[in-house]
Parts: structure tokens; C-alpha cells; sequence
């Protein structure tokens, strides 16, 4: 939860800053959104699901700045403004820009920081988090280890990044075993492995998201905990579905169950998570924890 005095922080965004970035058919811009003070300050780079931009989900990052982290929002291709539907034949390789646009942010988080006004000199550069959400939740593990399995299930290369050092993954892909016709036509790269992603990092999952790309149950979202090695955690939202209250802003058309509060346990556990992974707040995760059992207002399972 968001103590008294951060509910009242004042925050910043800049945009757009273009990111070096080679292959991309649009440069790669990026909004970052920040605490007008304070020093020594995380960063979260933000990776956004299918359609969406560097200008949705502000009911996270909002609420992240004013808890004191840096966020960085990268715009995919996939943005809906592009046009690059299911049958573009430049479809396919998105999820593969998708990563690279994530290396570029993070190999060039310096120039973008310093563009972004005093971050440079406020923003602590060893304290470097990926989230994401739905598609961005499966390009960040990628960051994070997690790889592909082609069609053969063969594994695809490493495409891990040493920059982040805990991530968060919401409404993260599952495996790609229960894929429906249309996924398998489609997304054939929804077929993450996640038995490499070594990285600590939380998995948030509502209890009634029900894909249309799997034939599984909620469950599906679970797999990216319950198929990664330790340090993990788990947050599962009782009565969440796939934008979990609305997490990529108010009243969106995406969003099939609109709950105010659901989008702050969203960020505030991703920020109380983010706190003790990254050594800033320790103890921070299990005083969430406490505080959100005894409210009867999420499940958790861990594995160290």
C-alpha cells in the first residue's frame, strides 16, 4: 500500500526518447515516468501487451513512480496504430523485436535517463527491474531466461540479458502444449520454456483468466511458476481475469473485470516485490504478504 505521504508524491513523464535500435521498420521510443525528487531512485522497464503503447498503463506506473521507481515504457510494434494483425506476414517476428527492443533499453539506459531531464544523477543504475504483462510478461522472460521451443520442441537460443536483476511476469504466457488451432497458426513462439529463467522474479495470475490461445483453465498462468527453478513467487488474484481490474488504464475495452482495487494490489505488490528483490526494502514482500492474507485479498506459493 501506498503510505500517506507517497499518495501525495509528485511525478514527471517524458516522452518520447528514441532509443538506438537497428532492424526496426519505426524508430523505438520510449516514455519514462518518474518522483519529481528524490535520489537513489530503482527503475522498472515496462514491457506492454499485444496493441498497446508506451501511453497505457498508467494506473501502474502511477502508482510505481509515486511509490519511488523509474519507469521505462517501451513502444512495441505491435501498437495498434501500426496495423500489424494476426495475418501480417511481419507478425511472426515480432516477439523477436519485442526482445531486442528490451536490450536496446537496457543497453542504452544511461543516454535515455539522461534525455529524461536528472535522472542520471537520481536514478539508482544498479537497481534494474523487467515487468510485463501478458505478451510483455513472455518477452521478459525471455530477458529473465526463459527461451522457445520450435516446433520440434528444441529449445531456441539464450536471449537473456545480465542488466535486470529480478523481473515480474503478469498473466504470463504458459507452456505451448494446450495451444488452440488459431495459436498454433499464429502465435507458434507462445511455447515458452521456462525451466532456464534462473532470474528471482514474481508471477502474478488471476484465478478466472481464461485464454482463448489455450485449451487449459487459469492454470495456464501459473506455469511460468510452477516450471521455473527457485527464486520464485506467486501472487494469484482471486476473481482476476486477464487485464486484473484494469491494470492497462480505466475503463478500457479490454477490461472484462473492472476493480479499482485489484489494479492497486496489482502494483503494490509488484513494488513491495521489486523493494526486497532488489535490496532496498527488506522485509518489504513479507509485510505485503501479511497484510494481504489477513485481508483474505490474494493467494501465494513460493520456492527458494
Amino acid at each position: 500500500m501506498l503510505t500517506p505521504a507517497q499518495s501525495r508524491t509528485k511525478t514527471v513523464a517524458v516522452k518520447p526518447i528514441t532509443v538506438p535500435a537497428g532492424g526496426r521498420a519505426v524508430p523505438l521510443q520510449v516514455k519514462v515516468t518518474a518522483p519529481a525528487e528524490g535520489r537513489g531512485l530503482p527503475v522498472i522497464v515496462f514491457s506492454h501487451g499485444n496493441a498497446w503503447s508506451m501511453d497505457g498503463y498508467e494506473p501502474l506506473v502511477d502508482r510505481w513512480a509515486a511509490a519511488g521507481f523509474v519507469v521505462v515504457q517501451p513502444t512495441h510494434l505491435d501498437l495498434r496504430r501500426n496495423a500489424i494483425g494476426f495475418d501480417d506476414p511481419r507478425f511472426g517476428t515480432i516477439w523477436r523485436v519485442r526482445v531486442d527492443d528490451l536490450h536496446a533499453v537496457l543497453d542504452h539506459l544511461d543516454g535515455i535517463l539522461t534525455e529524461a531531464g536528472d535522472l542520471i544523477d537520481r536514478a539508482d543504475r544498479t537497481s534494474v527491474a523487467l515487468v510485463g504483462h501478458s505478451w510483455g510478461a513472455q518477452t521478459v522472460g525471455a530477458l529473465l531466461g526463459a527461451r522457445v521451443f520450435d516446433a520440434q520442441g528444441v529449445p531456441g537460443e539464450d536471449l537473456s540479458h545480465g542488466g535486470a536483476t529480478a523481473g515480474v511476469l503478469i498473466a504470463a504466457t504458459g507452456t505451448g502444449d494446450s495451444l488452440t488451432p488459431f495459436a498454433v497458426e499464429h502465435l507458434p513462439f507462445m511455447r515458452p520454456d521456462y525451466s532456464t529463467m534462473t532470474t528471482p522474479a514474481l508471477v502474478i495470475a488471476g484465478d478466472r483468466d481464461q485464454s482463448r490461445m489455450s485449451t487449459r483453465g487459469p492454470d495456464w498462468f501459473l506455469d511460468a511458476f510452477d516450471l521455473s527453478p527457485a527464486p520464485k513467487r506467486l501472487l494469484v488474484v482471486p476473481g482476476g481475469e486477464h487485464t486484473l481490474g484494469g491494470i492497462a488504464g480505466e475503463a478500457v475495452s479490454e477490461t472484462t473485470d473492472p476493480d479499482a482495487d485489484r489494479v492497486a494490489l496489482v502494483a503494490d505488490a509488484v513494488a513491495a516485490y521489486l523493494l526486497d528483490a532488489l535490496g532496498l526494502g527488506p522485509g518489504a514482500w513479507s509485510r505485503f504478504r501479511a497484510d494481504t492474507e489477513a485481508a483474505g485479498q490474494a493467494s501465494f506459493r513460493h520456492k527458494d
